[in-house]
């Protein structure tokens, strides 16, 4: 659980947003990049998906609407995010928690990807505590649970070469892809950083 003011609304202009202490999250009219945080791992054949952050739910629905995806467990901090996606799916299975829990609690090998969109990337940081989902012990963690040839993605503001040094050490095919996005009229881009076991 958590401490944090989180707030999903309906803005003036019809756009649905997330909001946690104040601080803009994310809203659903430029997904470009969380879906892409999905496909990334569907290119690869993803079956068997952790993915940990469930914002507005675009990476789930993309996940989903996959025949070929077996399972989704999805850790969330904050209740109010889950009420507000209304995902029903068999296949789902939402943990309201902390991914650094959760990932350490999963048995060796047992995800095709495990997926993390819990903040604004590693340089980027919202709250310093999610620091430590990207130091060497939780991706360490997130090795473990990976099948051979599985991915870990990570979605970030922008690319981290900390970030791609520490995957280094315990993965393979380290990558980091440039995703263009529109932001309010403005083009910028978010990063998919991934790597496989």
């Amino acid at each position: 659980m958590s401490d944090d003011d989180v707030v999903v609304r309906r803005r003036g202009d019809g756009a649905l947003e997330l909001r946690v202490n104040g601080l803009f999250v994310m809203d659903d009219v430029e997904t470009t990049s969380e879906r892409r945080l999905a496909q990334v791992v569907l290119d690869h054949g993803a079956r068997d998906v952790l993915v940990g952050g469930l914002g507005l739910g675009f990476t789930v629905r993309t996940l989903l609407a996959n025949d070929r995806v077996r399972r989704v467990v999805v850790a969330e901090l904050h209740p109010e995010v889950v009420a507000a996606n209304e995902l029903a799916d068999p296949r789902l299975d939402v943990v309201i928690g902390d991914v650094r829990d959760l990932v350490p609690a999963q048995p060796c090998g047992c995800a095709d990807a495990v997926l993390l969109d819990v903040d604004n990337g590693p340089d980027s940081l919202a709250h310093a505590g999610n620091a430590a989902v990207y130091e060497d012990t939780f991706v360490a963690e997130c090795a473990r649970i990976l099948k051979p040839g599985g991915t870990l993605a990570v979605w970030s503001m922008a690319d981290s070469p900390a970030l791609r040094a520490t995957l280094d050490v315990h993965l393979v095919d380290v990558d980091a892809e440039r995703v263009p996005v529109q932001l309010q009229g403005r083009d910028e881009a978010y990063w998919i950083i991934t790597a496989r076991r």
